[in-house]
């Protein structure tokens, strides 16, 4: 039969660290995402002329043209989510891997930055 006895716990093991891996870059990269749609929402209202009327005027509109296709994760709450994302941390690279979207999203609601920072040290 089975010369070495650890094999299958190995191959288990190498199975379960595969998808975690998995899970965290399938949840990083859906963390990009988040930050890029809320670039580019941003930089769409800046060219508004009356920013606040437009910006509440274009996310719902996004939202009417993304959810029934995307499903929920683009309501506009979602969608206004993103684009506060992208305000507050406005460097992509400066984004930690290690960080989940709803961890981002407890962030988000912490309104000083300075207590905002003391999570990431």
């Amino acid at each position: 039969m089975l010369q070495n006895q650890s094999v299958i716990p190995d191959i288990k093991a190498i199975i379960a660290a595969s998808k975690d891996k998995a899970i965290r870059a399938v949840d990083n990269e859906r963390t990009l995402m988040y930050w890029h749609i809320g670039q580019r929402i941003f930089e769409e209202e800046q060219n508004g002329k009356d920013r606040a009327d437009y910006g509440t005027y274009l996310i719902k509109f996004l939202s009417q043209q993304l959810q029934p296709e995307y499903g929920s994760g683009f309501s506009y709450r979602q969608l206004n989510w993103y684009r506060q994302f992208y305000r507050t941390f406005p460097i992509v690279s400066a984004l930690r891997t290690q960080l989940s979207w709803t961890q981002y999203k407890f962030l988000l609601a912490i309104d000083n930055q300075f207590k905002r920072e003391f999570y990431f040290s």
